[in-house]
């Protein structure tokens, strides 16, 4: 799911490049979508990229492509080093009768760098058995990954992340951060100066750099579960 902002930007890309071959300019963009300064488009453009909508092609001016758009048209309203080293468990292997009872039934609140509101991310849309080992204490959730930004962390498309649940988090540490009140996502924080910044694990992502009131702590990584179809 795409905010509403993301989604009119990738529909006015996508009619720019349809009537004229050629993708529209940051002003047109900034124009197009209302807003104050083209700094916003550049964290649209980078929300699309990300999520796999749109992609830049090098030396081309008015470099953007579009990859894919949403499936669903109406966007917006929520809906019904210390490398990471992730404990990967195949979740098509049933778990033999002996572990029965040391897994926990968690909730699976949505999909992680997909754009959506914190508020609809907080809607339960399935459950998942989770191995104790992988949690401790704490109370804890689960995502889906969407996107390739944590590749070289081990961090795949289609992944499941679990987290567990707060607002803290050392330096170094990946996490879920809420971005301006309003977009998940899954990246290292790191803190400079007085500025936090958000990396990505794959070197074609760009690291966001964010006033401490910019970005919230929604909790952290600590284990990763792969299903092999």
């Amino acid at each position: 799911m795409l905010t509403r902002k993301q989604h009119e930007l990738l529909m006015f890309i996508h009619q720019r490049i349809k009537e004229q071959g050629v993708s529209p300019s940051f002003d047109e963009m900034k124009d197009a979508l209302d807003l104050a300064s083209k700094s916003g488009i550049h964290r649209l453009i980078t929300a699309l990229e990300e999520r796999g909508f749109i992609r830049r092609l090098a030396h081309r001016a008015r470099a953007l492509e579009v990859v894919r758009l949403p499936e669903q048209a109406a966007p917006g309203a929520p809906r019904g080093r210390q490398p990471f080293k992730p404990q990967v468990v195949e979740g098509a292997k049933p778990a033999p009768p002996a572990a029965a009872n040391d897994v926990r039934e968690l909730p699976v609140l949505g999909k992680i760098a997909a754009g959506t509101p914190i508020a609809a991310i907080q809607h339960e849309r399935d459950r998942i058995q989770v191995p104790e080992a992988l949690l401790g204490g704490g109370e804890h959730f689960v995502l889906e990954v969407q996107g390739d930004s944590m590749r070289d962390a081990g961090i795949l498309d289609g992944d499941y992340v679990v987290i567990r649940k707060g607002d803290q988090a050392v330096n170094g540490e990946i996490v879920v951060a809420l971005v301006m009140g309003e977009e998940a996502t899954l990246k290292r924080l790191r803190r400079r100066g007085n500025s936090i910044a958000l990396e990505p694990a794959n070197p074609n992502y760009e690291t966001r750099l964010l006033g401490p009131d910019q970005v919230q702590v929604q909790g952290k990584l600590v284990g990763l579960i792969r299903r092999y179809h």
